[in-house]
């Protein structure tokens, strides 16, 4: 099987042999990796000054850093970030991908359309809107859901995109940003909306978001991604509880204390690594993979180690 296949079979939560799967949203440090920029760090106003020979130098650059990543990791899946982020883009790169790789890897990107937590600056704003103005609130919610299927129509009639992580952050560590009845009225009926919208025109959906999702692990469930992630151990979500409260519903993706790997010891990343590996894998329908990214400032030895525990312990029998 490819790598492709067999990330869509733990999708599906069918059995597999061999390795786990394994995927992050984002490997950042591609500057110490291959001694390139990562695409999400490049200057837009340069790209508006580029002729289009220098733009499809930049994509045809993009793609080769999505596939090296890939290939020196062992990923199944490109989680790609177009820069500039058009559709028109999406499809340059996917194209570029395609090309290269076939049929190789699982190709998706960002895809949510819901409310995330608003930034410091925005967040007393949103909050009095909620209570001044809710009907214009969720006016905009279903704006955002009707615009966000708009694109993915583009994008499934052009082929070769298999589906969409939607990165809309809902929780702190110590829980959600919305109470539950809250976060039932302004965010799940659009969440769902938007997740049967993208599964009726074929696509496979990852919804993400850090933090304790726990309070708010039913409205996730409701909304039927294939697959949830990053399971935050700096959240508290233990994925041992989670798999045993919904790993018969959905599949599984996290779980490595991206905390410990940035901070803590050798030791304790093994440790975690082993605890997401063995309380995952069981029966299927888990994807190996960080609790948030590889982010800008890790060390890359980190990021080794944790495959290395991978390689030799994330393995199902024949």
């Amino acid at each position: 099987m490819q790598p492709r296949e067999r990330f869509i079979a733990a999708l599906e939560r069918r059995p597999l042999t061999g390795r786990v799967p394994h995927f992050e949203l984002v490997f950042f440090l591609t500057m110490e990796a291959f001694g390139k920029v990562h695409p999400s760090h490049r200057n837009y106003g340069q790209w508006m000054q580029m002729e289009e020979q220098e733009r499809n130098l930049h994509r045809d650059e993009m793609a080769d850093i999505f596939i090296r990543t890939a290939e020196r990791f062992e990923q199944s899946a490109i989680f790609m970030h177009p820069n500039p982020n058009t559709v028109e883009e999406d499809i340059h790169l996917i194209d570029r991908i395609r090309e290269r790789t076939g049929d190789r890897y699982f190709l998706m990107r960002h895809g949510d359309a819901t409310f995330s937590i608003p930034d410091g600056t925005q967040m007393t704003d949103f909050v009095y809107r909620l209570y001044d103005e809710p009907e214009k609130v969720k006016a905009e919610a279903q704006q955002r859901v009707d615009e966000a299927l708009e694109r993915a129509q583009t994008l499934a009639r052009h082929g070769g995109l298999d589906g969409f992580a939607l990165c809309a952050d809902y929780c702190f560590n110590s829980g959600p940003f919305l109470s539950p009845a809250q976060f039932s009225e302004f965010i799940t009926p659009y969440l769902v909306q938007l997740i049967a919208g993208y599964r009726a025109l074929g696509f496979y959906v990852i919804k993400h978001t850090d933090g304790n999702i726990m309070p708010i692990l039913d409205q996730l469930l409701e909304a039927n991604p294939h697959a949830l992630h990053s399971l935050d151990p700096q959240g508290g979500v233990d994925i041992a509880e989670v798999k045993r409260l919904c790993g018969n519903r959905v599949c599984l993706i996290g779980n490595v204390n991206c905390g410990l790997l940035d901070t803590g010891t050798d030791e304790q990343v093994v440790e975690s690594v082993r605890y997401a590996l063995t309380h995952g894998m069981p029966g299927g329908g888990y994807i190996f993979s960080t609790s948030n990214c590889i982010y800008t400032g890790m060390r890359l030895a980190r990021y080794e180690l944790m495959l290395d525990v991978w390689r030799r312990e994330g393995n199902y029998p024949a």
